[in-house]
């Protein structure tokens, strides 16, 4: 299982989103090494899981592992900012 593990809610194929994707995958490559499982839910086709999580906008990262749970929203783009809102940066590790 890998350290790190994050579910991503986003809304079809919109160019939000795919710029979510690529922002979360360069972060996680460069900063976590490739050590995360990434989940990707369409909340257009899986309304009941975002109505779970309590998503109210698209899109949104929420980082399920390492504790503590913590979310962020948008298209993720800066980085620095995606890491302190997740409490990934090293001396949070």
């Amino acid at each position: 299982m890998k350290q790190f593990q994050f579910t991503l809610f986003i809304a079809g194929e919109s160019p939000r989103s795919q710029r979510a994707i690529a922002n979360l995958k360069r972060i996680a490559q460069e900063r976590l090494g490739g050590d995360y499982e990434l989940t990707v839910v369409d909340v257009q086709q899986e309304p009941e899981r975002a109505e779970e999580e309590r998503i109210l906008t698209t899109p949104t990262l929420v980082k399920r592992a390492p504790e503590p749970r913590r979310r962020v929203t948008g298209d993720l783009t800066n980085a620095e900012q995606v890491l302190i809102a997740l409490s990934l940066l090293p001396e949070d590790l």
